[in-house]
């Protein structure tokens, strides 16, 4: 099969074949799984060529350090965020850590929006200052905050768009602009990636994505991926991801989820098809004080996501915040209560599966964080968080209905 300009192709062609040849040794036309440790030589000239680098192969780092399974994994995220090169890892906190240990060191400074996934805050919190490396946490939406956050040592700004548990839009062109070229601006895509968002072509220098969640879409594998320029990832990949972390998935995951994303357009679309039909149902909702959708003309984001979010799509995850009081229970113990009472909606804390999954964050995964640090970035005792999957939007408004039926 002859090599297509990625950029010549609609998303939908460029998601089914970037990356992926058909196998030289067989013709098979998925990728096979090349489920080894280690890669032999011909000769020790070939092998001494290959540890040199100056040869193309799979060389002595074993497949921590290359994998014809992952590599075609890593050329399809490249094609699909439009970045020079890609590097896969063993999860999406693999994929954070990575970024953080390959460009930043210590006496650096980094500025945290003030509201990211759990595991991401931690090593906001306590990893990177553990290292000496400083940490500023504002709301990067807001430029001024941000313009005045930064130090002579400032070497980077990461934040996700939208954000977990929130769903806040935050404007990548802007925030490229206000903080300048020496100053990398790094994005977590993974609530919308592509062909919902480009934010590689909206001017950050990083993007990196839980694929755990919509890329894989399955929920049977974990990974993470970090997308960017040729050089970027070559320091990644050399001095961070196959050494001090030394996080590669393995080539099983990597090829689920070269399978799961041959149909990633088709369940994004169906995703924020049915996000949107269950978002307009909660803002009707009497016992819902705010849905957080940036998809909603109520929304804040909403001018700004039509802007920078593309073909009318959304996202899938939305979050809705319930009344005070909601038939005599607290916001927290309705929340609760609302969970355990869906029947097609599972409790659980991921999201981007076929499944719809929903999640109470005060008492799940912002638990762990700080109650003024919660309250202080919107999460509120009666928050929930909704992915909603590829069922009936139908069947998914009444589950909610008859779950606040028994609050």
């Amino acid at each position: 099969m002859s090599k297509l300009d990625w950029n010549s192709v609609d998303f939908e062609t460029m998601i089914i074949h970037a990356g992926q040849e058909h196998d030289s040794a067989y013709g098979a036309l998925a990728t096979p799984i090349y489920q080894t440790s280690t890669f032999c030589f011909e000769t020790v000239e070939e092998g001494a060529a290959k540890f040199a680098n100056e040869i193309p192969g799979y060389h002595p780092v074993y497949t921590r350090g290359g994998n014809p399974t992952t590599r075609a994994f890593e050329l399809k995220c490249a094609a699909m965020e439009g970045g020079e090169d890609a590097v896969a890892t063993a999860s999406g906190m693999g994929a954070v850590g990575s970024v953080m240990l390959a460009f930043l060191k210590c006496g650096d400074h980094v500025i945290f929006d003030n509201s990211v996934y759990g595991g991401t805050n931690h090593v906001a919190t306590t990893n990177l200052p553990n290292l000496g490396i400083e940490v500023s946490r504002v709301d990067t939406a807001d430029l001024e905050a941000l313009k005045a956050a930064i130090r002579p040592n400032t070497k980077m700004v990461y934040f996700e768009t939208p954000n977990n548990p929130m769903i806040k839009v935050t404007d990548v062109a802007a925030v490229k602009a206000a903080v300048g070229k020496d100053i990398r601006v790094v994005v977590d895509a993974t609530f919308a990636p592509p062909p919902i968002q480009h934010v590689l072509k909206l001017g950050a220098d990083i993007v990196l994505h839980s694929i755990t969640k919509y890329i894989n879409g399955h929920g049977d594998a974990l990974g993470g991926v970090v997308v960017g320029s040729a050089a970027d990832m070559k320091q990644l990949r050399a001095n961070c991801m196959t050494k001090i972390n030394g996080c590669p998935p393995s080539p099983f995951n990597s090829y689920l989820v070269l399978r799961g994303m041959k149909t990633l357009a088709l369940r994004v679309e169906r995703h924020c098809q049915n996000a949107m039909a269950v978002a307009k149902y909660l803002e009707q909702n009497p016992y819902v004080k705010t849905v957080y959708y940036p998809g909603l003309e109520s929304s804040p984001s909403h001018e700004l996501a039509c802007r920078q979010m593309e073909n009318g799509l959304f996202g899938g995850i939305l979050s809705f915040e319930l009344k005070d009081d909601v038939k005599g229970l607290s916001s927290f113990e309705a929340g609760k209560k609302l969970l355990n009472n869906m029947k097609i909606a599972s409790i659980a804390v991921s999201l981007g599966d076929p499944d719809t999954l929903i999640e109470h964050p005060a008492s799940m995964t912002h638990a762990g964080v700080a109650p003024e640090a919660r309250l202080a970035a919107g999460i509120t005792d009666g928050l929930v968080r909704m992915s909603v999957g590829l069922e009936s939007a139908k069947d998914l408004i009444n589950d909610l209905e008859q779950a606040f039926e028994k609050i």
